[in-house]
């Protein structure tokens, strides 16, 4: 009995294009949904990847710019009212407050400074809306996929137990196809979470890296203007 019970398991398809055509319709939504989310995500990884490279190159290349000697004057005409930067942008936004501020007369508006940071405290925060977007969608797919996955897995063993009553067969040539369809899931969600989870932490600190870096070219440029202003 055994022996025919091992020759029946061994012809059954166990690849796993086979085992999602014989999934149920409802555990076949939830593959789809994520292995959907897994390209999405992988998709979002590479692209921060990509933009936070390039974000570290070009704040590298205008400092060296900004601290080369050359008049901040001349510096922005280089670069004109809406370079394409990320620090060159909160640069700008400094510099565009800064002209504002003088009267026709020669003479400065009060209150300068404060507008100054807040023009580049704006700058800061968009540049930062850029680098955290999408990261969100990691976020969720690191924390929900799991259990998406856990959901498709209870459901075909459901399914799985119903044929067993069904066909009042308890064999493991009854059983194994279920079961095999509906871990399916599980890996699946673990698939896609796993990744999710590793890089939204990753990324996130690599964000907050640039953005402070941000930040802190911000506070430099400002005091630079501020003591301009003093004098």
């Amino acid at each position: 009995m055994e022996t025919e019970t091992l020759a029946i398991v061994q012809e059954i398809d166990f690849s796993l294009l086979a085992l999602f055509a014989r999934a149920t319709f409802t555990v076949k939504i939830v593959m789809i949904l994520l292995i959907a989310a897994s390209f999405w995500a992988w998709a979002i990884i590479v692209q921060k990847l990509i933009l936070y490279r390039g974000a570290r190159a070009a704040s590298a290349e205008f400092d060296r710019a900004f601290w080369s000697g050359e008049p901040l004057d001349e510096l922005f005409e280089t670069l004109g009212p809406e370079p394409s930067g990320a620090t060159e942008k909160i640069f700008a936004a400094g510099m565009m407050e800064w002209r504002r501020s003088y009267r026709q007369d020669g003479g400065l508006i009060p209150g300068a400074a404060a507008r100054i940071d807040r023009s580049m405290d704006v700058a800061i925060a968009k540049e930062a809306e850029v680098l955290n977007g999408g990261l969100s969608f990691l976020a969720t797919v690191g924390s929900t996929a799991p259990f998406v996955g856990l959901f498709g897995t209870v459901w075909g063993i459901k399914h799985a137990f119903e044929q067993i009553a069904l066909q009042q067969n308890t064999n493991l040539a009854v059983v194994a196809p279920g079961i095999a369809e509906a871990l399916v899931a599980t890996a699946l969600g673990l698939l896609a979470a796993i990744p999710a989870v590793i890089f939204y932490n990753k990324l996130s600190a690599d964000s907050d890296r640039i953005v402070g870096g941000y930040e802190s070219f911000a506070d430099e440029f400002s005091t630079i203007l501020s003591r301009q202003l003093d004098s």
